[in-house]
């Protein structure tokens, strides 16, 4: 139950905070404009709190904090006195309307660049992204990607990260190939492999998008030994104890934790005989996995243990802290790339390059806020920004609901010199709810079979 408070209250912050950025956009653009703003609300149905400004706005705090709105005078729904026509937003040029309604989405990616240029500053301890290992007949291994080598660029781009790298590589789903370029730790000597993607197939459930191309990251050790048992799970009912060491599992014998991880999940509800090492002594345990339906409706195993883990030398890691300057530009550069990838993903969503079983709703973001902020300020601004990107992309999707909506139609205005007639309008509202209620049910449906 803690959890799911601290998750919730997460979740009501970081939207809270984005939907007050988005919203402060339209507000502040609107103001400049010289249009009359009649209510700037955080949150939908009852008023918990509202007051006015001199300039006769009422600001409100609402019951359900899943979005907001900013209602400004407009004389298609208000009755409008003659001397107060100017302020009203229909009767501002066309550019002006544009510039009202753009402000949103542009203020959710100004703030993911302060959001991330506040990371930099304070610096972000950073993995050097090194190939441990390939795994065998894997799309890594048909590149004959090499061990123990650095990726300093994929398709030319340069990248210091493994977040720089999956940003990337998601963006390639769909493609015929990948170039990465290795470097050599001793001569510094670069090479590019390329690898082949046509026959890709990334499940986030399932797998790290590193994973599922053969790429084993230089990491922290997975020993075979428990380091700790969750409890009442199949672990601690089987008999496995703290200190216990996996020697085989299954007639298979063990090297790697994950190794033992892949036969756990392969066996879900399956008794498997164990080898063990105990206080020097062998013994012989049969484990059974407990079984988890996932989201693609397969059962997979898990047993409800932690291994002891062995650290990286210090070498592995770098501080990434910059000036006030280079912040902001790394800020830039990182908000582009998240908003370059979102705008990809709705294209292959489209496409059916990725399911639609991978869109997150508010439960999913719930709980990466509370995961986030689990981890401590900056993986929680990094979520804050990643979501800011989200929430400012969505906003720019066509679909006259939205944001991007009311912009094609004011493009279609600024181009043919008329308004889109009232009717079209109410039209392309009604298919633009039915498209968004129906993504959002998509969302919720997969939100509800990843618990």
């Amino acid at each position: 139950m803690s959890a799911l408070i601290w998750n919730l209250l997460s979740f009501v912050v970081a939207l809270g905070l984005l939907v007050t950025v988005h919203e402060f956009g339209h507000f502040w653009v609107a103001r400049k404009n010289g249009i009359l703003v009649k209510k700037f609300s955080i949150g939908f149905g009852k008023t918990l709190f509202s007051w006015r400004d001199r300039q006769g706005t009422e600001f409100i705090i609402a019951a359900i904090p899943l979005g907001g709105y900013v209602r400004m005078l407009d004389e298609r729904v208000d009755p409008v006195l003659p001397q107060f026509a100017d302020l009203a937003f229909n009767n501002k040029t066309v550019p002006q309307r544009m510039a009202v309604i753009a402000a949103g989405p542009i203020a959710n990616f100004i703030f993911a660049i302060f959001i991330l240029a506040v990371m930099y500053l304070i610096g972000v301890p950073t993995l050097k992204p090194v190939v441990a290992d390939v795994t065998p007949n894997s799309i890594a291994a048909a590149a004959q990607l090499p061990n123990e080598q650095k990726i300093v660029a994929v398709n030319g781009e340069a990248v210091r990260d493994w977040q720089a790298i999956s940003l990337l590589l998601v963006g390639q789903i769909g493609s015929d190939n990948v170039n990465f370029t290795m470097q050599d730790p001793e001569t510094q000597a670069e090479a590019t492999y390329q690898l082949d993607l046509r026959d890709w197939r990334f499940d986030p459930d399932k797998d790290s998008i590193f994973a599922s191309l053969g790429l084993i990251p230089k990491q922290a050790i997975a020993l075979l030994e428990v380091a700790s048992l969750e409890k009442g799970s199949a672990a601690e009912i089987s008999g496995l104890q703290m200190g216990d060491k996996f020697i085989a599992a299954a007639g298979v014998s063990l090297q790697r934790w994950d190794q033992l991880v892949q036969i756990i999940q392969n066996n879900p509800g399956k008794p498997i005989p164990m080898l063990i090492e105990r206080h020097g002594a062998e013994v012989r345990l049969d484990v059974t996995p407990q079984s988890r339906t996932m989201p693609d409706g397969f059962h997979q195993g898990f047993l409800g243990v932690a291994p002891k883990v062995q650290p990286l030398e210090d070498s592995m890691f770098f501080q990434q802290q910059y000036g006030p300057v280079d912040a902001v530009w790394q800020g830039t550069v990182r908000t582009w790339q998240l908003v370059r990838l979102s705008f990809s993903m709705v294209e292959k969503l489209l496409f059916g390059d990725v399911s639609v079983k991978h869109l997150s709703g508010p439960i999913s973001i719930a709980q990466g806020a509370g995961n986030s902020a689990d981890l401590g300020l900056i993986a929680f601004l990094s979520f804050l920004a990643l979501i800011s990107v989200n929430l400012g992309v969505v906003n720019l999707l066509p679909l006259p609901i939205l944001d991007g909506g009311h912009l094609m139609y004011l493009v279609v205005e600024l181009l043919t010199g008329r308004p889109v007639s009232e009717k079209a309008q109410e039209t392309g509202f009604k298919i633009g709810a039915f498209v968004l209620l129906m993504l959002m049910g998509i969302a919720l449906l997969n939100d509800i079979s990843r618990l």
